[in-house]
C-alpha cells in the first residue's frame, strides 16, 4: 500500500476568530481583510483593508504584483465606483491587474468591504 504523502499548509495566525491572516500551499497564499475600524465611507475602510492585505502579503512572502485572483464582496453595489478608485490607485499598472470580481452582499457589522486574495509566493 502506497502512502499519500501530505502536503504542508503553512498558516500565519490572525486576531479574528475561526480564521487565520493567511494560508501559503503549493506556491500560493490566500489572505482576507476588513477593516478593523469599520471607517464611515468605503472609500476609507477600502484604503484600511488594502494596507491590512499589503502587510498580510508580505508577512506570506508575496505583494500586491504577484496577485493572481481578487474577490471584492460589497455591502452596496452602488459604491463599487468609490472602492475602484482606491483600489485602482493602489494595484498600480495594468501588468499588476489581477482577474477581480466584485459581489454585493450582507456583510458583518459595520462592514462595506471584505477582500478575499490569492497570490502566488517567491
Amino acid at each position: 500500500m502506497m502512502m499519500e504523502k501530505m502536503m504542508s499548509i503553512d498558516r500565519i495566525p490572525g486576531t479574528c476568530p475561526g480564521r487565520s491572516r493567511a494560508s501559503i500551499h503549493n506556491g500560493l497564499v490566500y489572505v482576507v481583510a476588513t477593516d478593523p475600524d469599520s471607517s464611515p465611507t468605503v472609500a476609507a475602510q477600502t484604503t484600511r483593508v488594502l494596507v491590512d492585505l499589503d502587510t498580510a502579503l508580505r508577512q506570506a512572502g508575496s505583494n500586491k504584483t504577484q496577485i493572481v485572483q481578487a474577490t471584492v464582496y460589497l455591502r452596496d453595489m452602488t459604491t463599487k465606483a468609490e472602492m475602484d478608485a482606491v483600489w485602482c490607485d493602489w494595484i498600480g499598472p495594468p501588468e499588476n491587474w489581477p482577474q477581480r470580481a466584485c459581489i454585493g452582499t450582507d456583510l458583518a457589522g459595520n462592514d462595506k468591504i471584505e477582500i478575499v486574495l490569492v497570490a502566488a509566493t517567491g
